[in-house]
């Protein structure tokens, strides 16, 4: 399986190889000719064999499409409510100006920021193909990502709606992309996608360091490089998805058990986190 820039793929090959998960490679509702439904097989590795149960049975895509369905939806109902929620818990002063944060709102904004990654550890490293985990995550993330986006609605109204939108242009754009074949997944591509994403991780670091220690945050203080960067990182997220697309077709390809869609939907959820956030981010840039 080709390498992927999102951490919950780069691993999948590795786990599920071991734990002999692969069936046939024959792609989409295909078979080696003369071969019946259910059956098939890779040279050198022998035939396929019939699922056991709906658990068992070979992903589709209508099961990576429910179970991203469902873990969006996860995040939306939690992240709404908790925005909505989020704009009541300001600490005002007399004169209605905001001067903090409740520490229920706190609490919300940090607890979903950790719990979140620590599913996504648990999910990437001990490779579970979980719906529970998977929507537990997708909660989390929501609760985060309401309780910013609550925060910024105050300063911004609006805002939040805006990166709503321009987040799901974007994964719409690129699967339109993927599907008709305009950019092609190839290992050239993965390996720039791959290193890009390095690359900005690395750089985002360095600036966080610097602006914890020294006062110096030239990549996140709203300037013309801040802009740029943005800007940057937004395309880079988005041929991420590309890559989160040609591996979950790998799967389907490869006859995975049905349950592995969770784990397909897991990947596409960190790359629309990641593209929401930074959508988020620039948005705010621009307003001033």
């Amino acid at each position: 399986m080709r390498s992927s820039s999102n951490p919950a793929f780069r691993n999948l090959s590795r786990g599920s190889a071991a734990s002999g998960q692969y069936g046939p490679n024959v792609g989409f509702d295909q078979r080696p000719y003369g071969t019946p439904q259910g059956q098939g097989g890779v040279p050198g590795y022998g035939p396929g064999q019939m699922a056991a149960g709906s658990a068992d049975r070979p992903m589709t895509v209508d099961d990576v499409v429910v179970k991203t369905g469902l873990s969006l939806g996860t995040a939306l109902v939690f992240g709404v409510l908790t925005a909505l929620w989020a704009q009541t818990q300001l600490v005002t002063d007399a004169l209605g100006r905001v001067t903090g944060m409740s520490g229920p709102l706190l609490g919300a904004l940090f607890g979903g920021l950790i719990v979140g990654l620590v599913l996504s550890l648990v999910i990437i490293f001990g490779q579970k193909a979980s719906g529970p985990l998977t929507l537990a995550y997708s909660a989390a993330e929501g609760i985060f990502l309401g309780a910013l986006s609550g925060l910024f609605e105050l300063v911004y109204p609006g805002i939040a709606l805006q990166a709503l939108i321009g987040t799901a242009g974007v994964f719409i754009a690129m699967l339109v992309v993927y599907k008709t074949g305009a950019v092609k997944v190839t290992p050239k591509l993965t390996k720039w996608i791959v290193g890009a994403v390095g690359g900005v991780v690395i750089l985002m670091l360095v600036n966080l360091v610097t602006a914890l220690f020294f006062g110096f945050n030239p990549l996140r203080d709203g300037s013309p490089i801040a802009i740029i960067f943005s800007l940057v990182v937004i395309g880079i997220a988005a041929f991420s998805f590309l890559l989160d697309f040609d591996q979950a077709d790998r799967m389907i390809r490869s006859g995975m058990p049905a349950k592995w869609a969770w784990f397909a939907a897991f990947g596409l959820m960190t790359t629309l986190v990641w593209l929401y956030l930074e959508i988020l981010r620039l948005l705010s840039y621009l307003r001033d």
